[in-house]
């Protein structure tokens, strides 16, 4: 129909195909399509067949992109209790059974043997998070970079649009794709042979071998991943791994808004490809009316991938921009005047950045918030009350919620500036008054302040100072809305104690918890290296952590002192513990 006699560039992907700048692989596909590419798309393609799909559109002219989707596959496909899922919110209908496991492996085999030397660039989350030795909680093992193991030429890490058009470009101007050694945010792999060696001021980690043999080796290497992810001005980080030498070349400067705006504004349909008609993609369901208005997340949260994989330096959208997508979403068929979340990794992060740049440019801190929030820090919501202001007035918008995450210590801050505290006040006023869904969500994701130092999380008197203020406005405005706080089990340093009085402390909130889970460690984050290897990569200090499904259990129990069938259980637990006054506090004094 388009007249094309080739393609110069496939990418295949483990998701469903939706044409929204919420998914990974249409944000490439369009911002290639912009460059005057080629580009076709083979969403979840076949791997146990002929390897038909890998073969039906031939050989591109310039390359195949590999992504396994918009999460991790394995943490797509598996719970924290290493069972398979029942259903995947990426497909259609949700079946469970349209991914591999290491989905980004399988596709790079698969076009191996179905299109032979053909240049392969992997990206996505799966790739950017397990682009180095990492941990594997559903192999209970260690794993050598993905780069390695999937035999990809190239790999980009984090937020991958500059990389992606700039291998394109040299591949196009005639260059053998393995002297692509120097663009910014991409990995490469080369035998030691082959290794052109280290240079001033590269970053040398302890071999994969040595990690195996050490877990603090592997400790200590994560240390230095995580602050070169958050440096404006990375160094080059340089692994072995048997006979082969893994290259991670520095990200690119954080986008200008400009950049962010192209590639937010480029002609999405906002719409699942036509051959799912009929069907249900859950993840587009949840995200069909909503708009994303930033990237990265200065919040460094212990458990998150959020600033690994985006960074974080918060790059915001233009008002313009989003008032594009706003008018844009107005335009659905199926718009009924609701916005569902108008938001981001943190939904009030807009705006904010460093006051001083250069401090910005020297720092290697990975979260601006903690232990206490960076003075050089603007916590200002001014640009984004303007920004809820001008969306509000959009014509076709009756309302329009903050579905994401919101951090409420930002809130609370004081700035030492009237203008900027006003501007919080009148934040959390709107947002509470006129933006919330009956329930706002926010995530404690814990009571006990030694644990939430270790998640890198504020202490739990700002939730309750928060609750406190969520409270007095609902009364003053005569709503009733309810607070959800999120809370994890099992995370590295909670013992039974802590979720034991965790349990207390929620009882007399008059909380019956639901939005909690069991920790899962996910690749490269400091939560999961503790809990691989037992030590706290930047102190080297030993860490306790529940390991066993008996002990993840135990904690996650006290989740729901509620149920009766948990009662005899916790109850025997807290004797055990000689903690008789959280029996009376759960159960009432005299309790048998």
């Amino acid at each position: 129909m388009r007249g094309w006699q080739e393609v110069d560039i496939i990418i295949f992907a483990g998701d469903a195909y939706v044409d929204h700048p919420s998914f990974g692989c249409a944000v490439i596909g369009r911002v290639l399509e912009a460059e005057g590419y080629k580009v076709a798309i083979v969403p979840q393609p076949g791997w146990k067949d002929d390897l038909r799909d890998f073969k039906k559109l031939g050989r591109p002219r310039l390359f195949c992109g590999v992504t396994a989707g918009c999460m991790d596959s394995m943490v797509n496909r598996y719970t924290a209790n290493r069972r398979l899922r029942s259903d995947d919110a990426y497909t259609p209908d949700a079946r469970p059974d349209k991914r591999p496991d290491n989905a980004g492996v399988t596709y790079c085999r698969c076009i191996r043997q179905a299109l032979g030397d053909v240049p392969i660039v992997m990206g996505g989350i799966e790739a950017s998070m397990r682009r180095l030795t990492h941990y594997d909680y559903w192999q209970d093992r260690l794993r050598e970079s993905i780069a390695i193991e999937s035999r990809a030429d190239l790999l980009v890490y984090g937020m991958g649009e500059k990389a992606m058009v700039e291998i394109a470009r040299r591949l196009d101007a005639g260059e053998d794709i393995r002297t692509l050694t120097d663009i910014p945010q991409t990995v490469y792999v080369r035998g030691k042979d082959d290794f052109a060696g280290t240079a001033v001021g590269d970053i040398v980690l302890h071999t994969h071998e040595e990690c195996l043999r050490d877990r603090r080796a592997q400790a200590d290497n994560f240390r230095h991943i995580e602050e070169e992810s958050n440096k404006m001005e990375a160094s080059r980080i340089i692994q072995a791994a048997g006979d082969a030498v893994v290259v991670v070349n520095p990200p690119y400067p954080p986008m200008t808004q400009a950049e962010i705006d192209h590639t937010f504004d480029l002609p999405y349909t906002r719409m699942p490809h036509p051959k799912y008609r009929g069907k249900r993609i859950p993840a587009y369901e949840m995200i069909r009316h909503s708009v994303n208005i930033h990237r990265g997340c200065f919040g460094g949260c212990a458990f998150c991938t959020i600033s690994a994989h985006q960074g974080k330096f918060i790059v915001s959208r233009s008002k313009e921009s989003i008032l594009r997508e706003v008018k844009a979403v107005t335009e659905m068929e199926d718009f009924k005047g609701y916005i569902s979340d108008l938001g981001g990794p943190s939904a009030n992060m807009y705006g904010m950045g460093g006051r001083d740049k250069q401090k910005c440019r020297r720092c290697k801190r990975p979260s601006c918030v903690h232990p206490a929030i960076c003075p050089n820090l603007a916590v200002d919501h001014s640009a984004l009350l303007d920004v809820y202001h001008a969306v509000e007035a959009v014509p076709g918008v009756k309302r329009f919620f903050v579905g994401s995450g919101v951090r409420y210590d930002l809130l609370l801050h004081d700035n030492k500036d009237a203008r900027m505290d006003k501007a919080a006040a009148d934040y959390t006023r709107e947002l509470i008054t006129r933006h919330v869904s009956g329930r706002l969500k926010v995530a404690p994701e814990h009571t006990s302040d030694r644990v939430l130092g270790i998640m890198r999380k504020p202490p739990f008197r700002q939730f309750l100072q928060f609750k406190k203020i969520f409270d007095r406005i609902n009364a003053e405005h005569g709503l009733r809305q309810q607070l959800i706080p999120y809370f994890i089990s099992s995370h590295p340093g909670c013992t039974e104690e802590d979720m034991a009085e965790l349990a207390a402390i929620t009882r007399s909130l008059n909380f019956h918890l639901e939005q909690v889970q069991d920790f899962t460690p996910t690749p490269m984050t400091v939560s999961t290296e503790i809990y691989y290897t037992g030590y706290h990569p930047y102190t080297l200090e030993k860490v306790y952590t529940a390991r066993t499904r008996e002990e993840k259990l135990a904690q996650r129990m006290f989740f729901f002192w509620y149920e009766r069938e948990q009662r005899s259980r916790i109850i025997a637990e807290l004797r055990k513990m000689r903690r008789g006054d959280l029996i009376d506090k759960l159960y009432g004094k005299g309790t048998k």
